[in-house]
């Protein structure tokens, strides 16, 4: 489900910004937009198109465009741009907070924040932390796993392996993010990415053995906090009166909050290594993305015209 909103009191936490006017609402003012803006043509006067929802963020320019206003005219533009009731206004580069910004603040309970930072550098990290906060989201019963830099989510019905899979790749030397609930959310138009709830991070259950840490087990090295979502691989219980896919010319996705993910389907059965298997998936995967397709590469050997009939 999408998270609509966060509240300042997580940006003012997580940024570490200095409360320079506390309007006594900051940990119940809710920030809707995953965009920040440079308010310059606003304190000049111009209001079209405007985003008021938008947190507000005052840099060298902006600063420096207010210094040299009156101090009767200082207060009437940072006044009109509070009065569009955004949510915050931050200034950057740790600058002089002017007493007319102060006085409007306290007239229109507007909160002031401050950073140390550069404006660019912090504008861009609060539009990454926003637009992941922000992003769609949905929790998959699944293991998440990184096998040579790529994201495996592996999906299944309870007890098919997907948990013993996982452990056997970490001891492989890849890393775990997630297991059996991975949090994804949608942070671009073509990006997903999944972690741990908080609550289970770095933990995986094997049946008859419990609750595992394996951060502990095996070190920092086999854990990852997140990590994008590029492969889906669906271990189903081997079904003799299905026909599985053995040639891989079949291209299938899964479907992710309106991402269409390329996945494959393995069946689970006695005598197979799955890790083996999901490791050599992944590998085959990123060797298709580079643009060689083993199958496909057969098919031409043996019809050379390119027709199978």
């Amino acid at each position: 489900m999408p998270y609509s909103s966060i509240f300042l009191s997580q940006i003012v936490e997580h940024f570490k910004l200095e409360i320079v006017y506390d309007s006594g609402d900051i940990e119940q003012r809710r920030i809707t937009v995953a965009d920040v803006t440079r308010p310059g043509l606003q304190l000049a006067g111009y209001y079209d198109h405007f985003g008021p929802d938008r947190l507000q963020i005052v840099g060298n320019m902006e600063h420096a465009f207010l210094e040299n206003l009156t101090a009767a005219d200082r207060k009437r533009s940072v006044l009109t741009l509070f009065e569009k009731e955004i949510p915050a206004l931050i200034i950057t580069r740790n600058h002089q907070v002017q007493p007319e910004i102060l006085e409007a603040a306290e007239e229109t309970k507007t909160p002031v924040l401050r950073t140390n930072d550069s404006t660019s550098e912090f504008s861009g990290e609060l539009i990454r932390f926003l637009k992941m906060e922000l992003a769609p989201r949905v929790s998959m019963h699944g293991v998440l796993v990184e096998v040579n830099g790529e994201g495996i989510l592996i999906l299944g019905e309870s007890g098919v392996g997907k948990s013993e899979t996982a452990l056997e790749i970490v001891k492989r030397g890849h890393r775990l993010i997630a297991d059996d609930q991975v949090e994804i959310r949608k942070v671009s138009e073509n990006t997903l990415i999944g972690k741990a709830p908080d609550v289970i991070k770095h933990l995986i259950e094997i049946r008859g053995i419990g609750i595992m840490d394996v951060k502990e087990l095996y070190g920092v090295s086999s854990v990852k906090p997140q990590e994008s979502i590029d492969f889906v691989i669906n271990l189903e219980m081997w079904d003799e009166n299905k026909t599985y896919d053995r040639m891989g010319l079949n291209e299938e996705t899964t479907e992710i909050l309106g991402i269409k993910v390329p996945s494959i389907t393995i069946p689970v059965g006695p005598g197979r290594n799955l890790a083996i298997i999901v490791e050599a998936a992944a590998i085959n995967y990123r060797v298709k993305k580079m643009g060689f397709n083993a199958a496909q590469d057969l098919v031409s050997r043996v019809f050379p015209g390119g027709n199978l009939s």
